[in-house]
């Protein structure tokens, strides 16, 4: 909100000194923010002249200027330092016209500074300016004429005090909750509260006077949401005007430091009075009129031409003002075309309502058309100002406009009083802190506009109609506080009670991602919001949230019955802030992968992150009425809360890792190593050992990774992840290189599984004894499943087993494949021999032979 000092003091009293800073200390003392400070643009010496003479000269380029004698001084007559001569492009004026002169030194917007220069064959000794070049408006048509503002200064006068371009303004934040400061009449209260400093409240004068005659009717008896849509409507009728007259300069200067742009007459007078009081009007051409008003919501198909020139299809739960004829406004966002006050319009109606705030909040939105009304209405506007503002506007149309007040009107109000609230005499100072005497409690709450009861132990207070914000004691405890100066609550840091430490889980959490950051790879944070193609893409599968039996990845592969319910289910946002992101991710991997195409769009183009953080999963929830959970600060039942929080969804935090590009850079005497799936593995072990887990790895399935490069990631015989590269039809949809290799985890599930206790390994002393095996088994034999029983078959003395080759083609059947394990066998309590060495391995071929058919390579 922009208050310009000038109109401030007119309804509470300002130093003779004051400052900018003084007024935004004062504000900020009671609560506001701090924004920023608008100072007018032009400086002088700006003057009222008076056109003497000119003469028209015709240029060769077509082009015909005037050399101006212009009178900038009270004694032009007798001395000629109060005469300039000026070069004037326009030709709006004749002799005698007053003007607004700028002399050498002054500056106008943009910054244009004002010299004596050379130009035409003259020189200009300053410049006879227009509207748009004092930045009081657009016009641009030729010079201001003083007499079309209706104005007849003496010449020489101080044209900046006399436009009112003196003046400055404070800008201030508004929250949600305060929206009675949306107003001069609210900010100029708040200064008082901050100050002491006389208050004067513009809605008490001048006094309304009842009008009727002109129909208005109510029709929203069914409420949308459980809420009217209006709860009062005051109508003024007022004829004969002239709106062809020039809005006041000091209107106008009020208007523009207030960031509103003059536009006519009739119009500023209702935008200065909806900044001066916080009631929004609007300004019927009432010869446009059909019948009388009525208020109701839009019929299906309805449509409406704005006053922006859009015609807007109209939703069922629109709020409409309407004549015979039809649509006429979008209630409290903006008024349509057809009834729009223009150059010919003589009588006009003036409207001031009060609408629900959820209704022109919900609308606002719908059509994507905020508005100065709209902004005052789904904040809260005074129920009870409506008829004053419709007063003062009468005022000003027959003060300025020249019209004449008709009792042609209408009043409807079916505002409720403000229901009262207990305060306990005990309630302020427990919980601010702070001694409140009753004195000053009372004090502060009658300087707000509160009515007070004395009650047993307290007081029965009912807030100001403009204070819909407060509704609770805590609310009025919080006025109590900022009355009496919030520098009175002490600083005390709270001890905070001994702690027991993180837990196991936290510990283990932060250790994972402190190992995989120390690896090289780059911890990011993904907007948990996706949309559902990327959910089902990436959704994890409902068996065991990571991977199907092996039946159905085999159907799925041959696409016989991937079916959609084997998917776990998203939770579907109500209100999402991106209506294309609707659902909650149950896959981190959606997330990373947009940080790296963000990442690569700029031009970075290797990329490993990571991410740790909840997925979300439905549950089979019990739907519970609102009755159920109460209005207010009471506490629901033990059942309910407990229903609550069964019906919560499922959220595991999972780990996720994206790779794209080089996993080593090319350098000296190094090529370039590609982000690769065994590099990621490695990743994942990394995150595993953290939190003393063993990964083994697995042939895997899934439907958004490469088949034959995807992983299953088990911990003992249970799948807690997968890792792959992301099929390229779907890295090319994301814009990403055609190779993407990426993995996840169910990170609690890997702490629950791992290790209670690191174990670690004691150390021989005693020499190893190493061995290769050569094993051939068919084409369809996992490798790693092989390892394992490799690792079975040799027993306790073997120490390590690696697979370091895994050969197909000559010299083994076509339908096999030969897979070399390095063996590396130790013991604890003595140097092995050979044969010792051979006869593990040999168990270990035996138990293989047994269970995949392997035989030794020859």
């Amino acid at each position: 909100m922009r208050v310009p000092l000038s109109w401030l003091g007119e309804y509470v009293d300002l130093p003779d000194d004051v400052t900018l800073a003084h007024v935004h200390a004062a504000l900020v003392s009671v609560g506001f923010e701090e924004e920023d400070v608008h100072l007018s643009d032009v400086t002088g010496p700006l003057v009222v002249g008076q056109v003497l003479e000119f003469t028209p000269e015709p240029q060769t380029n077509g082009k015909t200027i005037n050399w101006c004698r212009i009178a900038v001084g009270p004694d032009h007559a007798s001395n000629e330092d109060d005469v300039r001569g000026i070069v004037c492009g326009a030709h709006n004026f004749v002799v005698g016209d007053k003007v607004v002169v700028s002399l050498p030194g002054a500056v106008l917007p943009g910054p244009f500074p004002i010299a004596a220069r050379k130009t035409y064959g003259h020189v200009s000794d300053g410049m006879m300016a227009s509207t748009r070049e004092l930045g009081l408006g657009d016009e641009h048509d030729g010079i201001l004429l003083l007499k079309d503002l209706g104005l007849d200064p003496e010449v020489g006068t101080d044209a900046i005090s006399l436009l009112g371009l003196d003046d400055a303004a404070v800008e201030i934040n508004v929250t949600p909750d305060r929206g009675y400061a949306l107003s001069i009449r609210g900010v100029a209260r708040e200064y008082s509260h901050a100050t002491g400093a006389a208050f004067r409240d513009p809605v008490a004068a001048p006094e309304p006077v009842a009008r009727t005659g002109y129909s208005v009717t109510i029709d929203d008896s069914a409420p949308v949401r459980g809420r009217h849509g209006v709860n009062a409507f005051t109508t003024a009728v007022v004829r004969g005007l002239d709106v062809t007259r020039p809005t006041p300069p000091a209107m106008q200067a009020k208007l523009r430091l207030a960031g509103m742009r003059s536009i006519s007459l009739a119009v500023d007078i209702t935008n200065y009075v909806m900044l001066e009081f916080g009631q929004p009007l609007h300004a019927y051409d009432l010869d446009t009129l059909v019948g009388g008003i009525t208020v109701r919501r839009a019929a299906a198909g309805e449509k409406l031409t704005t006053l922006d020139g859009q015609t807007r299809e109209l939703d069922a739960e629109d709020l409409l003002i309407t004549d015979d004829e039809g649509p006429i406004g979008l209630a409290g966002v903006m008024g349509g075309a057809r009834t729009e006050v223009g150059s010919t319009t003589t009588d006009v109606l003036i409207e001031a309502a009060n609408f629900d705030p959820i209704s022109i909040a919900r609308s606002a939105r719908r059509h994507k058309l905020p508005s100065e009304a709209s902004r005052r209405f789904e904040r809260g506007v005074d129920p009870a100002v409506g008829a004053a503002a419709v007063e003062r506007a009468v005022h000003l149309l027959v003060e300025l406009a020249g019209g004449t007040a008709d009792a042609l009107g209408s009043s409807y109000d079916a505002s409720e009083k403000p229901d009262a609230i207990f305060l306990p005499a005990s309630r302020a100072s427990s919980l601010i802190g702070v001694d409140y005497t009753d004195t000053e409690v009372e004090e502060s709450l009658l300087a707000i506009g509160a009515d007070l009861t004395v009650a047993d132990g307290g007081w029965n207070v009912t807030p100001p109609t403009w204070r819909s914000d407060l509704v609770d004691s805590a609310g009025l405890v919080e006025e109590v506080a900022r009355i009496n100066g919030y520098d009175r609550i002490p600083s005390i840091l709270p001890v905070a009670p001994p702690g027991r430490g993180l837990t196991r889980e936290q510990s283990l959490r932060r250790a994972v991602s402190a190992s995989l950051a120390s690896a090289g790879l780059t911890e990011v944070y993904a907007y948990p919001f996706v949309s559902p193609s990327r959910n089902a893409v990436f959704a994890p599968r409902a068996e065991n949230k990571v991977a199907k039996d092996k039946g159905a990845e085999n159907k799925a592969a041959a696409g016989e019955g991937g079916e959609a319910s084997g998917h776990a289910e998203a939770i579907r946002l109500a209100n999402p802030l991106d209506t294309d992101a609707g659902e909650m991710r149950l896959s981190l991997l959606p997330g990373l992968l947009d940080t790296a195409r963000r990442n690569l769009s700029r031009g970075l183009v290797d990329i490993a992150l990571y991410e740790t953080g909840s997925v979300y999963f439905t549950r089979n929830r019990a739907s519970l009425g609102s009755d159920f959970i109460p209005v207010g600060a009471a506490r629901p039942e033990v059942d309910v809360l407990d229903a609550l929080n069964a019906g919560l969804p499922e959220q595991p935090r999972h780990l996720a890792v994206v790779a794209v590009g080089a996993s080593i850079e090319k350098q000296v005497g190094q090529a370039a190593e590609p982000a690769d799936l065994a590099g990621v593995l490695d990743d994942v072990r990394v995150a595993a050992r953290a939190v003393a887990a063993d990964i083994t790895v697995r042939q895997g399935w899934h439907p958004a990774l490469h088949p034959g490069r995807t992983a299953d990631l088990l911990v003992g015989e249970t799948v807690v992840g997968f890792a792959g590269e992301l099929l390229p039809a779907i890295a090319l949809d994301l814009d990403l290189p055609r190779v993407v290799v990426v993995a996840e985890l169910d990170l609690d599930l890997l702490i629950e599984l791992a290790r209670p206790e690191p174990q670690p390994k004691p150390i021989s002393s005693y020499p190893a004894a190493t061995q290769d095996v050569s094993l051939v088994v068919g084409l369809d034999a996992p490798a790693g499943e092989v390892l394992e029983t490799v690792v079975e078959g040799a027993g306790d003395l073997l120490e390590t087993a690696r697979l370091v080759d895994d050969y197909r083609g000559a010299g083994i059947p076509a339908d096999t494949k030969s897979l070399t394990f390095a063996l590396r066998f130790r013991s604890g309590d003595r140097t092995l021999t050979a044969a010792e060495a051979s006869e593990a391995k040999a168990g270990a071929v035996r138990l293989a032979g047994e269970r995949f058919g392997a035989t030794l390579r020859d």
